[in-house]
C-alpha cells in the first residue's frame, strides 16, 4: 500500500497541510477579528481608526480594509483625516498599531465590518 492509497480514504480537510501561524494570512485573520471586535464596540457616531507612531510622527487614519501577501506582508488601507487615501505596508514582525475611535465620515451609511460585506458574514466566519 502506498502513500496515495492511505490518503484516499481521508476527508479533504484532513489532507490539508498544517496551518503555519506565522504566515501573513494568519496574522490577517487575527487582526481582522481584533479590529472588528473593537469596531463593533463603538457607538454609531464612531468607527475604527488606527494611529501609527514612527520617527516621532503620528499618523491617524480611518481603517477601510486590510490585506496580506504571504509569507510576511500586511497592508492597511484607509483615508487620513483630510480624506486622502493611504496604504501602509508592513512586515508582520513590525506591526504595531493603536486602534482608536474616530468620528465617522458618512453617518448615513451603515457601519461595515473591515474585510466583510456585512456583520452577519463576519459572525459566520467566526464559528
Amino acid at each position: 500500500m502506498n502513500h496515495t492509497d492511505l490518503m484516499s480514504g481521508l476527508r479533504p480537510e484532513l489532507m490539508l497541510p498544517p496551518k503555519d501561524h506565522n504566515l501573513a494570512d494568519e496574522f490577517h485573520r487575527r487582526l481582522i477579528n481584533w479590529i472588528n471586535e473593537f469596531h463593533k464596540s463603538l457607538d454609531e457616531e464612531h468607527e475604527v481608526g488606527a494611529r501609527l507612531v514612527n520617527f516621532g510622527q503620528a499618523i491617524t487614519f480611518h481603517v477601510e480594509d486590510i490585506g496580506y501577501w504571504n509569507p510576511s506582508l500586511i497592508s492597511f488601507q484607509g483615508r487620513n483625516e483630510l480624506g486622502e487615501p493611504v496604504e501602509l505596508i508592513q512586515h508582520v514582525s513590525q506591526i504595531s498599531i493603536l486602534l482608536v475611535a474616530m468620528k465617522r465620515e458618512n453617518i448615513q451609511q451603515p457601519k461595515r465590518p473591515i474585510g466583510f460585506a456585512s456583520w452577519e458574514e463576519y459572525e459566520q466566519q467566526k464559528t
